[in-house]
């Protein structure tokens, strides 16, 4: 274990050299929308068994990504370019797992002096419904998945560049389709009926975590704003990202 916990230490130290040789952070590569907090009804009436019972959740402000973490902004962190889609800096980084994503917020948090994390999965469905600004929208942004996001019909089997569809009500772009999102909850099927009712968090650890949002290759019903997912390695290699999160 100590072995380990050394090679660690020493990958970040090497990620954190390279890092700092003219790290560029742009404010757009790492802009965030303040969302006030508020009540909503989180899950489904007629979706599939994880996401029900629908229940009343409140929430505290904080701040999401108004993008998905980009293959750019991975590599002027990190040093390296995992993704499987190549030649688009602006396309969200895939094929990183939840450890690696846990050791690019360890390391932007050294390079930033902040504590970006992974949105909750509460705080993740109420930014994609649109916060208090709400329409009541199926999807982020839209009744029309095609307005808002890359799925299996429009994508050509590919991720895309962020920011390209509508963005929802809170200016957030990509909440439905283009990759899966990492939360920071384990998955469990039935969370929602012992979920807390304020600012809930499932740290009981499990196989998984909680993924969101749908991808560029799934059909319109993994997209909509309330669909739970559970990141699987195999599955979710090529399709799967994550956008950044900040306490007020």
């Amino acid at each position: 274990m100590r072995i380990i916990f050394t090679a660690i230490l020493l990958t970040l130290a090497g990620f954190s050299a390279h890092a700092q040789k003219g790290t560029d952070l742009t404010p757009t590569a790492l802009k965030m929308v303040l969302v006030n907090g508020g009540h909503f009804q989180m899950g489904s009436v007629d979706g599939l068994k994880n996401e029900q019972p629908v229940h009343a959740v409140g929430l505290k402000n904080f701040y999401i990504a108004k993008y998905e973490v980009t293959q750019t902004l991975w590599a002027r962190v990190m040093g390296n370019r995992p993704s499987h889609f190549k030649g688009c800096d602006s396309c969200p980084v895939e094929e990183v797992s939840p450890e690696e994503i846990q050791m690019f917020l360890t390391m932007l948090n050294q390079l930033t002096g902040k504590k970006y994390r992974l949105p909750t999965e509460a705080e993740w469905e109420y930014a994609a419904l649109g916060g208090d600004k709400s329409k009541g929208y199926k999807y982020s942004g839209s009744d029309s998945l095609g307005e808002v996001a890359w799925f299996e019909d429009n994508s050509e089997k590919k991720s895309h560049p962020v920011g390209q569809k509508k963005p929802n009500e809170l200016g957030l772009y990509d909440m439905s389709g283009n990759v899966w999102e990492l939360c920071a909850d384990w998955f469990n099927a039935n969370y929602y009926k012992k979920s807390s009712s304020s600012n809930p968090l499932n740290n009981e650890k499990a196989a998984h975590r909680v993924v969101r949002g749908g991808s560029w290759r799934s059909p319109k019903e993994r997209c909509y704003s309330k669909a739970r997912n559970r990141n699987i390695s195999d599955h979710h290699k090529q399709n799967g990202g994550f956008r950044l999160a900040l306490d007020e």
